[in-house]
């Protein structure tokens, strides 16, 4: 077997060293927790929940009776929801405790608050009665809100400090969070006035007075925000942390830019996910029962806008059944129209999301989407319809095609935009919705155009 330090120092790649896995494989079936300790623990905790991952159950279940006390709270908040249930089992109540004992709040919450009750009270048992109490707060907080998403561990000083004082009650504080960026200033009744970055209180002499040193971008959040909003103002904004308060302005928490841009990235996730009509819970670690529930619904809604399709092109059935050319060449109409309409649609769904389509410029971006309909459609209407006069030798039935991929196009700028700016108004989520509509508009106008058209001019 190589050197545990030779394969992870040669491989440059991003992510696990390609021969990681089976390496942990075969170091586990032969029971040999000294090397696996030497090759596991120098990885981040990132990179061991990937090689969790990509091992299959039975490996897994091996690897983690070997290792249990290798497993600790970062690597099971790095888990997705399926595979840390499954690993918070096998666990055990000992090893458990022992995972979670050095998580910051927010991090407990984030690891728990997705579980199912059994295991909640696992994970709560685990805590002391102190960090079980400041837990089980966060939870009774909406999901998906600032309360949920926060940290209680607050570094807060009154706003009549100085430099000075502020220095010497971080030096002698014993229960500092292992990471924070500000020092929130409040005042007597704990309401947040400002705050100053670690930056400039270590840049400043001692009797300068804090609420001289305040920053720009303080801004507060209330317990109850929806937590996609308080990322999208981080991104915004360039935020590093910000305080967290309750209904009556006071002081509860904090929430800094790591799990503001995990946020961010889970909604990226989201509606990528949503936009191909898959859950947005999927990961490649999800049961084939489980799994199979989560796609069927929108194969079912997929099912019905196809027959609605087919249904169409059932009444010019005398129309292809007299021109057999007309079956050849429509799915190109449908197709080429659908893609058009998923183009603009991931476009407007994207813009949504950032909050840059808005009710001030949406008429301009469906304008511009129509025009470049137009524009293309009216390119490929040119091949097309030389392609139709050359492979059939019609004339006329290349300027049918031409004339249904431009209406298809125009329709499909329209609808990728509309449809989802739409759906936004009725509070409906785009991205979940908007896939089905498109395609069944693109299809339904691609094929009435073309054969209806055909009908007309051709018979």
């Amino acid at each position: 077997m190589p050197e545990t330090a030779d394969i992870i120092e040669d491989d440059d790649d991003e992510g696990l060293p390609r021969n990681l896995v089976a390496m942990v494989i075969d170091i586990v079936n032969a029971d040999d927790i000294a090397t696996l300790n030497t090759l596991l623990n120098p990885l981040h905790a990132a990179d061991i929940a990937d090689l969790l991952e990509q091992l299959n159950g039975r490996d897994r279940a091996a690897l983690l009776m070997l290792w249990k006390d290798g497993i600790d709270g970062d690597i099971l908040s790095e888990l997705g929801d399926d595979l840390r249930e499954e690993v918070i089992d096998t666990l055990g109540p000992s090893a458990l405790a022992l995972a979670v004992r050095d998580l910051e709040s927010d991090d407990v919450v984030d690891l728990v608050e997705y579980l199912g009750e059994d295991q909640q009270e696992q994970v709560l048992d685990a805590l002391d009665p102190t960090e079980r109490m400041v837990v089980e707060k966060a939870l009774a907080y909406p999901e998906e809100s600032a309360g949920r998403l926060m940290q209680t561990e607050v570094v807060r000083a009154p706003s009549h400090w100085t430099v000075g004082q502020a220095i010497d009650y971080l030096r002698a504080s014993d229960d500092l969070p292992d990471q924070f960026y500000h020092v929130i200033l409040v005042d007597p009744r704990m309401k947040p006035t400002g705050y100053v970055t670690l930056g400039r209180l270590l840049g400043t002499p001692r009797p300068i007075r804090l609420s001289e040193l305040l920053e720009d971008s303080f801004r507060t959040f209330r317990v109850d925000q929806d937590q996609g909003d308080i990322a999208y103002a981080f991104n915004q904004y360039h935020l590093i942390s910000a305080p967290v308060v309750d209904e009556d302005d006071r002081l509860v928490g904090v929430i800094t830019i790591d799990d503001a841009m995990i946020v961010l990235d889970d909604e990226h996730d989201e509606d990528i996910l949503r936009l191909a009509g898959v859950d947005a819970e999927s990961s490649l670690t999800d049961k084939v029962i489980a799994t199979t529930k989560r796609r069927f619904p929108w194969l079912a809604v997929n099912l019905v806008t196809a027959i609605l399709a087919s249904l169409i092109i059932s009444l010019f059935e005398d129309t292809i059944a007299t021109l057999v050319a007309l079956a050849v060449l429509m799915p190109i109409v449908a197709s080429m129209g659908g893609n058009a309409g998923t183009q603009s649609l991931t476009v407007a769904v994207r813009s949504i999301a950032t909050k840059d389509l808005t009710g001030a410029n949406v008429w301009r971006v469906i304008r511009r989407e129509v025009l470049v309909g137009l524009i293309n459609g009216a390119i490929f209407a040119v091949v097309m319809g030389l392609v139709g006069w050359v492979w059939f030798g019609s004339g006329m039935l290349g300027v049918v095609i031409a004339i249904a991929m431009v209406i298809n196009m125009v329709v499909a700028g329209l609808a990728g935009t509309g449809i989802p700016v739409l759906l936004e108004k009725l509070g409906i989520d785009p991205a979940l919705a908007s896939g089905a509509f498109v395609t069944t508009v693109t299809d339904v106008v691609g094929f009435f155009a073309f054969l209806g058209l055909a009908a007309i001019m051709l018979l």
